[in-house]
């Protein structure tokens, strides 16, 4: 078993804390079956793999990937690159990144962590894998997203109403939990590159084989497969990674 990165450092008043969810994608993409898929789609006759993961919250997800890349892609040289709109989460991420990478011999290439709402702020067609644990618990519909400051307060009330807030965008997910989803699934066609693989986390109340046969009427060849699942929950919680792909690769 691969070791998972610490997160000791980061303060979970304001990020989301590694749970079931965190824990089932760092399975699901260290398996043998996603290894051997990912080696064969980059491996070391390929150009080197950007790797974003969205809301990367505490960063365990994406610092996972980065230092166990020889054993998922079957090379070490991927960039990490890592967006979240909780500005916490971003400084947070980047230490797990730092402190997971530090007795590596060969280092990943570190982008480093950006706020952003979801992919707006990257360009077209350059990530190659991205992952994607969203907030997917089902509620009222969302008020329209806006940036928090991280700006020091000295009421503590704001702080709290802050904190909340933070917290609330790691878990809401709207109507079927599904609104934040819907908008990253928008984007994909455009972000990925040619080649480019997503991996995202649904629940059961998500509906996933809807959301998978919808993929699969994208134009051109998509493909969308469960390959990681969490089952044991009963009910609306149980969890399961979809892969997301281009059935040809140019």
């Amino acid at each position: 078993m691969l070791p998972t990165p610490s997160t000791s450092h980061a303060s979970f008043e304001n990020i989301y804390e590694p749970a079931e969810d965190s824990y089932l994608l760092l399975d699901t993409l260290s398996s043998d079956a996603e290894s051997l898929f990912l080696t064969k789609r980059f491996g070391s006759d390929e150009p080197l793999p950007v790797i974003l993961e969205v809301g990367v919250g505490s960063g365990v997800v994406l610092a996972f990937v980065a230092t166990n890349a020889q054993v998922i892609f079957g090379r070490s040289d991927v960039a990490a690159l890592g967006v979240d709109i909780n500005p916490f989460a971003a400084k947070a991420a980047a230490q797990t990144i730092d402190v997971a990478l530090r007795d590596l011999e060969v280092k990943p290439i570190t982008l480093g962590t950006v706020m952003s709402d979801l992919t707006s702020s990257l360009r077209s067609g350059q990530i190659d894998v991205l992952i994607f644990n969203p907030p997917y618990v089902p509620t009222e519909p969302l008020p329209a997203t806006s940036a928090i400051s991280d700006e020091t307060m000295s009421n503590s009330h704001e702080v709290f109403e802050r904190d909340s807030k933070l917290l609330e965008l790691s878990y809401a997910g709207g109507v079927d939990g599904m609104e934040t989803t819907n908008r990253l699934l928008e984007q994909l066609p455009d972000v990925l590159s040619e080649r480019g693989v997503a991996y995202v986390l649904l629940c059961a109340q998500n509906k996933p084989e809807v959301v998978k046969t919808s993929i699969r009427q994208w134009p051109g060849s998509w493909k969308a497969e469960t390959v990681g699942s969490s089952g044991k929950t009963a009910g609306w919680e149980k969890l399961c990674v979809v892969r997301i792909w281009r059935d040809v690769v140019p």
